[in-house]
């Protein structure tokens, strides 16, 4: 249940009630507050705009129908092909007919789309797709292009203020109304409520829940989280995408190798330059991201290693056409025109959520989500390559278009002056350090790329133990994230897509169908694998 300002007794409260709050900074929300413009919003998020999203670190761009050897069907068919059976068709059908005026859209908010000579939008393939149909900026700079250009648009924008540096708390409200948010300043104490007509939902991803991840810090589950315990109905949780080719340098986040990469011709071999995805699927590099980054688990475990061969498909191109995946390979040591990139796989995006339907709304009435923290249905089991950046554009403008429709003409853009300071440094508790790490390292070992019932039990026994030690809402956000991933990967007994059961390793055709879950449920699976671990 969303709480109540006076249960908090925040530092500010907003005198006025904001036509709309959105509650994150990434794609999502920014092209959100953009296509409501001219009405008011307020834009709340933890990092700087454009610089603590997972929107800005996509390398390989966004997908869509465009070239004339390409068509809405063909797109649409090869996102369910890659769902695993449990995608919802009419929202892939929308999803994939918007995506050519939402590229649109972002050409019209300045990004620099890759073109010919004649102005043509160039287009790669990447897997699973049947056609040439990735947009993309410079090879592997599509992510940090778009945030640029909606950045720049936003701090142009009037009618939308941008509140940096606050952590979303809890909603505010009343049963299964909606009516506001709760937040912290980063790094401090002060509480700060913001009352909205509607509140946006666009907070990102689970990436730093895990040990081995290309997520930004940021991505830590706190909007999923908060969701839950207002009461919104969660779907598709068990459903994790693990990059196949993060680079295994140490670092943390994980630098990400683009699939354009093998898109282009770069092999998957062992460390004796043996490929080894022949006979593991027909389309070998390019097969479903789930199976490539089994295999490449496989090849780890059994101590062969797992590189990324671009020396001839490549070759003295790399740092011209891969910028990005250059520089963090060379400052690594590694020079990819002579060297084998090694390789492993990482948590990279939640295809579960908070549910929604087509128009962004969630259970619960005020409350609209957006971006990798909804599961709209579109994605399924298994996303399909560069489909994250078009639903997150696709769905923003859709909610824009719903909340105008549900509210009168705009008032004009006026807030309240607010104190800003940071406040009290608030108290770093060392155990809840540990928690987090506890957090991070169960997830990896319990809930990762493989998964056995044994395994999630003890991952959700491990969760709530660390837990009982959390101070912080933020951290204990983390905490029920944690568990709904587990919990919701525990009750599907089967394998599908992203979600690989050892103890049940082959799909069962009676669960081809979505999952939906609770906190009150979660929580309750959480307690029966506490009291038998």
């Amino acid at each position: 249940m969303a709480v109540s300002v006076d249960d908090f007794a925040p530092d500010y409260i907003g005198k006025d009630v904001d036509d709309v709050v959105i509650l994150g900074g990434g794609l999502a929300g920014l092209f959100c507050a953009l296509k409501l413009s001219p009405r008011p919003v307020t834009v709340i998020t933890n990092a700087p705009i454009g610089q603590g999203a997972s929107s800005a670190w996509a390398q390989g761009g966004i997908a869509a129908a465009i070239s004339e050897q390409d068509s809405v069907e063909e797109h649409r068919d090869d996102t369910l092909a890659a769902g695993g059976g449990i995608c919802e068709p009419k929202i892939v059908d929308q999803m994939t007919r918007e995506g050519s005026d939402r590229v649109h859209d972002l050409l019209s908010y300045g990004v620099p789309f890759d073109q010919d000579l004649e102005g043509r939008l160039q287009l790669s393939r990447e897997a699973a797709h049947s056609q040439s149909r990735v947009v993309r900026v410079r090879g592997d700079m599509a992510g940090k292009a778009i945030m640029d250009a909606l950045t720049t648009a936003v701090r142009n924008t009037p009618s939308i203020r941008v509140l940096e540096g606050y952590i979303g708390e809890s909603f505010l409200g009343e049963g299964r109304y909606v009516t506001g948010v709760l937040v912290r300043r980063r790094g401090g104490i002060s509480r700060l409520a913001f009352p909205a007509k509607a509140v946006v939902l666009a907070s990102g991803g689970v990436g730093h829940l895990y040990g081995l991840t290309t997520n930004p810090h940021e991505a830590n589950g706190h909007g999923l989280a908060m969701a839950a315990r207002a009461g919104a109905v969660i779907a598709d949780a068990e459903f994790v995408q693990f990059h196949p080719t993060a680079l295994d340098v140490g670092k943390d986040p994980a630098p990400l190798a683009t699939e354009a990469l093998r898109g282009e011709g770069a092999l998957l071999v062992d460390k004796a330059g043996n490929r080894f995805m022949e006979g593991v699927h027909r389309d070998m590099e390019l097969a479903p991201r789930d199976i490539v980054a089994r295999a490449i688990h496989g090849q780890i475990l059994e101590g062969r290693g797992a590189y990324l061969d671009c020396r001839q498909a490549i070759g003295s191109n790399f740092r011209e056409e891969f910028p990005t995946v250059h520089a963090a390979v060379s400052a690594a040591g590694i020079d990819p025109e002579k060297d084998l990139i090694p390789v492993a796989p990482a948590e990279h995006y939640h295809m579960g959520g908070v549910l929604t339907d087509a128009n962004g709304r969630t259970s619960l009435d005020g409350l609209w989500a957006a971006g990798e923290v909804a599961s709209t249905g579109a994605h399924g089991a298994n996303r399909l390559a560069s489909n994250s950046l078009l639903e997150a554009v696709v769905f923003a403008a859709r909610i824009a278009e719903d909340i105008q429709g549900l509210m009168p003409t705009p008032r004009s853009a006026f807030w309240d002056k607010m104190d800003d300071a940071p406040g009290l440094p608030s108290q770093r508790n060392v155990e809840e350090r540990d928690a987090i790490s506890v957090l991070r390292t169960t997830l990896s070992n319990n809930v990762g790329v493989l998964r056995d019932a044994a395994g999630l039990r003890t991952a959700l026994a491990d969760i709530a133990n660390a837990e009982k030690i959390c101070v912080r809402r933020s951290i204990k956000n983390m905490m029920i994230s944690g568990k709904i991933i587990a919990a919701a990967a525990l009750k599907r007994e089967e394998s599908r897509g992203g979600h690989f059961r050892k103890d049940f390793p082959q799909e069962n055709p009676a669960m081809a169908k979505r999952s939906y879950t609770s906190l009150e449920e979660v929580e309750a699976i959480s307690a029966e694998a506490l009291e038998t671990a």
